[in-house]
């Protein structure tokens, strides 16, 4: 996926009325205001009380789902025709901030502003970002992505992550 293709369906989303996060890899590049790698789709957050919205405008727009192992009402992968994939996470809060539904995104973790070729986006915030990156084996992907975010915020960097 491309930064115009996220650029794109980030402000279709937003005037249809739909609040998305940015988060994955796109996520790490938007928080470090530059692309630093191909990214095969866009990972979003999407509250629980848009994701229907959002997977109808997705459908009619010609994605449909992608079938996987892990897929549920509040984690699924659409994919157009043109191969484009867009990864959603729903979640939802209560009114003290609780995490109770979906995908845990802690409160506060979606403060994030980033900007994808120049353009300011929503996206998990920087703190928050490192903290789910590291929370994982990482793939080579990933440890680059751990390494920009530590250098770039001086975050701590976790010993697996040292370069050999």
């Amino acid at each position: 996926m491309q930064a115009a293709d996220v650029l794109s369906l980030y402000s279709w989303l937003k005037d249809n009325g739909i609040a998305i996060w940015i988060d994955g890899g796109w996520c790490v590049d938007a928080l470090l205001g530059k692309q630093t790698r191909e990214h095969p789709d866009l990972d979003i957050a999407v509250n629980r009380n848009d994701n229907a919205k959002l997977r109808n405008l997705l459908e009619s727009s010609g994605y449909k789902e992608e079938p996987r192992n892990d897929t549920a009402e509040w984690m699924y992968v659409m994919k157009n025709p043109d191969g484009k994939q867009v990864d959603v996470h729903a979640f939802e809060y209560d009114e003290d901030g609780k995490n109770i539904y979906g995908i845990e995104y802690p409160y506060g973790s979606l403060t994030g502003k980033g900007k994808i070729n120049g353009q300011v986006v929503n996206c998990i915030d920087p703190k928050w970002m490192f903290k789910f990156k590291t929370a994982y084996e990482p793939k080579e992907k990933d440890l680059n992505d751990v390494r920009a975010l530590s250098s770039h915020f001086g975050f701590v960097l976790p010993e697996r992550y040292w370069e050999a």
